[in-house]
């Protein structure tokens, strides 16, 4: 396989304005040189994926998501935020060169279904219709343009030989090129650099997501995917219509909160448990689905949320005229996803001594040493803007009749984002104080 190498210019931004007055100015960090050692072999903007085998892979990230999604909220009693897309296509990526039972376990734990073969062009073909909805000419009544966008990058220790193939799966499918930098003698000088590019990639929203010590001089190899979503809702909450209003926390307390108000005519579902209704951002391309348990019922519909319910739930939509008021809302989560994926089935990835990853480099010499999320969303009269990443840290070893209804989000509830015609979860949420 040849090599085509190139160098890209890291540079770095120096804040304008200061926290205080009396904060004394940043240094200069040093610009830094990666190279880039890639396949000779193209994106494959055009890959043969039969619907079904689409469909499959989609499946497999939604149950996915809702297994992460149990474990977490089981883990924090706060808000949380994070974008189960993002993650798949970083462990994917890493997945590529996983062997022998590490293989098993990461495909039984991701609910990858379909062959290593057929699974990067899967993730390939639902990538490229994200890419074409994100270069859709969609624009909103408040000027805020659609957007969406998706990149994926491997950043490698200089010196370390990687197999072709592994960089033609990655090069072709997932359009990542593996940039050089040197782990070795200057981890933290890497660190910034990884940072840097995620912070590009998601318009600032997501800062350090690697933070120091996370990288050593052991790490070989780091798998990085970013996420950036801004969308105005298909019908927007007036301004002046927001109030302050009641929210009750789990634990019984009230706060008062910025209250958002609509009433119009929205796909909407109703049972003993929950009400959800569908609020479609402009183009109606993408969706946030918002789920409110029944008094008492938060824990209980945590249990139930399968892909099954979900589907069921969302299947039993209809067009019903909602008086809607929900919550503004505005924070970030970040997490360590080690022990939610060993819980979830691969352990294996982890132990430097059992962990085969040898499709990378031919060696039985590298582990997963960490994989770190982090994610932010804001959701405003306007429409919601959502950003995420995610880094994979490679070591080396060493019913309703037709009349109005209410709802009144005011107490705990949950949230997704997905793309409608495939049914796919870009991101999923709770907000149990907003």
């Amino acid at each position: 396989m040849r090599k085509t190498l190139s160098t890209i210019l890291i540079g770095w931004l120096i804040p304008v304005l200061l926290l205080a007055c009396s904060t004394p100015p940043l240094p200069t960090p040093p610009i830094v040189r990666a190279e880039i050692a890639q396949s000779d072999k193209p994106r494959n903007t055009s890959p043969n994926v039969p619907p079904e085998e689409l469909a499959e892979l989609v499946a497999g990230n939604t149950a996915f998501a809702l297994d992460l999604y149990r474990l977490l909220s089981a883990e924090r009693a706060e808000n949380l935020f994070y974008s189960p897309y993002s993650i798949s296509i970083a462990l994917a990526m890493t997945y590529a060169g996983a062997r022998s039972e590490t293989e098993q376990q990461m495909a039984k734990a991701m609910h990858f279904t379909l062959s290593q073969e057929r699974l990067h062009p899967a993730f390939n073909a639902l990538d490229q219709v994200f890419a074409n909805l994100g270069q859709a000419p969609q624009g909103s009544a408040a000027g805020t343009p659609f957007r969406l966008r998706i990149a994926n990058a491997l950043w490698g220790q200089q010196g370390f030989e990687f197999l072709g193939e592994f960089l033609d799966t990655l090069a072709q499918n997932y359009g990542a090129g593996l940039r050089l930098v040197d782990f070795s003698s200057n981890p933290e000088a890497a660190r910034q650099t990884i940072n840097q590019w995620v912070s590009d990639q998601t318009e600032q929203k997501i800062k350090d997501l690697i933070p120091q010590g996370a990288i050593d001089p052991l790490t070989r190899l780091v798998l990085t995917n970013a996420i950036y979503f801004n969308a105005a809702w298909q019908y927007p909450f007036q301004e002046d219509a927001t109030t302050e209003e009641p929210f009750t926390l789990l634990s019984g307390a009230k706060v008062n909160v910025p209250m958002m108000k609509l009433q119009k005519s929205l796909l909407y579902a109703a049972s003993e448990d929950y009400q959800l209704v569908s609020l479609p951002y402009e183009g109606g391309n993408f969706e946030m689905v918002v789920i409110l348990p029944a008094i008492g019922q938060f824990e209980t519909l945590q249990a139930k949320l399968t892909p099954d319910w979900l589907a069921q739930a969302l299947d039993a939509r209809q067009f019903q005229t909602v008086h809607l008021s929900l919550p503004k809302f505005n924070f970030d989560s970040d997490f360590s996803l080690v022990n939610a994926l060993s819980t979830l089935g691969m352990p294996i990835a982890f132990q430097p001594d059992q962990a085969d990853f040898s499709g990378m480099d031919g060696q039985r010499d590298l582990y997963i040493g960490e994989v770190l999320h982090k994610a932010y969303v804001n959701v405003d009269e306007a429409g919601t803007e959502a950003a995420a990443a995610t880094a994979v840290i490679m070591e080396l070893t060493a019913a309703m009749p037709e009349q109005p209804v209410t709802m009144t989000v005011d107490r705990p509830f949950l949230f997704l984002i997905r793309e409608v015609q495939n049914g796919a979860l870009l991101f999923v949420g709770q907000v149990l104080q907003p």
